[in-house]
């Protein structure tokens, strides 16, 4: 059986912007990858004290931002969990429900990589999936050598990519809707449509 090479882009998504998709297409290219996973975020530990927009609203732009490319597709498992979502526990249902054979590809940026030694069963993490860490505006490249004492066997199963940089983020796109800004180019049409039909980001 040949192995799926399948790359897995999680996030709160809220909301999807260009910049996911640009990431996402560089990486399947870069690192010849069969297809791409987005997987929005249930409810990150780490936004614990945030408000996020309902996860059905999130998981359905990331639907529409994604229409149309067959190499791209949602699950909605981390939604689905009930409590705080960790990634080594949705590695390991991925384990569970994709063919035998698959690699994981996990993506994340240098500055989640930079955290990554203090995540949750951290260890189990490098063991599921290779890392695939992508630059970040503003962030630093991280120290491997560091990281790697701190966690050991990272530097084994990592991947470190210089491109492409992406200087668009979710909150920026927040922020113009907040002030009544367009966000032309920022987010696709259809999920540009999609904010306004059910009144998102916009200020009460």
């Amino acid at each position: 059986m040949v192995s799926l090479k399948t790359g897995i882009l999680g996030g709160t998504f809220d909301p999807i912007h260009t910049g996911h998709l640009i990431l996402a297409e560089e990486v399947k290219k870069r690192l010849g990858l069969d297809e791409i996973i987005f997987i929005p975020t249930g409810q990150p530990y780490y936004k614990a004290d945030k408000t996020i927009s309902p996860a059905a609203d999130r998981l359905n732009m990331v639907k529409l931002a994604i229409s149309g490319k067959p190499y791209f597709r949602v699950m909605d498992i981390e939604i689905k969990r009930s409590g705080p979502t960790y990634t080594a526990d949705t590695l390991n249902d991925l384990k569970l429900i994709l063919p035998e054979k698959t690699e994981l590809y996990f993506i994340l940026g240098w500055d989640n990589l930079e955290a990554l030694p203090r995540w949750h069963k951290a260890p189990e993490i490098i063991r599921l999936c290779q890392l695939v860490a992508v630059p970040r505006i503003g962030q630093a490249k991280p120290d491997v050598d560091e990281l790697d004492d701190k966690l050991p066997g990272l530097q084994q199963s990592l991947i470190m990519l210089s491109k492409p940089e992406v200087d668009v983020s979710s909150s920026l796109v927040r922020e113009r809707l907040e002030n009544g800004q367009g966000v032309e180019h920022l987010v696709p049409e259809s999920v540009a449509a999609y904010i306004k039909e059910h009144s998102l980001y916009h200020r009460q």
